[in-house]
């Protein structure tokens, strides 16, 4: 790979044409020597790259848990809302990162922040029913019988018909889990409505077997290890 297009690729704050500065800087080495031609190849896997002393590792695809906070939109840019995208540090910026999924702009939680398209297709379809999971809280208390009735399968508004869900209850009579394998639009505020109730806070706190990390802070992000990737899949 060109080097001015490793280095750009691997940290999203640098353009090509910064790069080509750099180098003309002598402020990027490949296994410990300055490259001042940016055009030079080199071997992504095992040449040791480093831009002002700090070395870059590649990654072909990056993950990134989001602790998405309310009034932030699941979007890559947006005219009159802050996206998810703006809350990514600069060392883990880089091109084509998108949301893979989406919360509503008042819900918070758990949102996978990645630049791999094929993982995102397999986590979004509808044939995966990768299970999401909430935590909830009402307006009224939880009835039981709501229970049975989520894992039969609700029709909500309109005649739409939901898959059959997971509802726990909680000491707490306002309180709930809920795992849901599919996502409809508002589909959890409009479950509840469906049964006389209403949704005063939703969080979004695991998605497959990957749960959110309960020391992140709202708007914190942290980089997926590869060898939990996989979890994101597991029903």
């Amino acid at each position: 790979m060109r080097l001015d297009r490793f280095v750009s690729s691997q940290r999203g704050e640098l353009s090509r044409s910064m790069v080509r500065e750099l180098c003309r800087q002598g402020r990027v080495t490949v296994n410990g020597s300055p490259v001042k031609k940016p055009d030079a190849v080199i071997d992504e896997l095992h040449d040791e790259v480093a831009v002002s002393g700090e070395r870059i590792s590649y990654r072909q695809y990056i993950y990134i848990m989001l602790n998405k906070p309310q009034g932030v939109v699941c979007a890559t840019r947006d005219g009159l809302s802050q996206t998810v995208l703006e809350l990514i540090p600069q060392q883990l910026r880089r091109r084509g990162l998108f949301p893979a999924g989406r919360l509503d702009k008042d819900t918070e939680g758990f949102v996978l922040i990645t630049d791999d398209g094929g993982l995102a297709h397999r986590m979004l379809s509808p044939k995966s029913h990768v299970p999401k999971t909430y935590l909830v809280r009402t307006a009224y208390p939880i009835d039981e019988r709501l229970v049975p009735a989520f894992a039969q399968g609700l029709t909500i508004d309109g005649g739409e018909l939901c898959l059959p869900a997971e509802l726990t209850l909680s000491e707490d009579p306002f309180c709930c889990t809920l795992v849901l394998h599919e996502g409809k639009f508002h589909q959890v505020k409009r479950m509840f409505e469906s049964c006389g109730n209403k949704v005063t806070f939703l969080k979004r706190v695991r998605i497959g077997a990957l749960e959110l990390d309960p020391e992140l802070p709202l708007g914190g992000c942290l980089e997926i290890m590869h060898k939990d990737v996989e979890k994101l899949l597991s029903r």
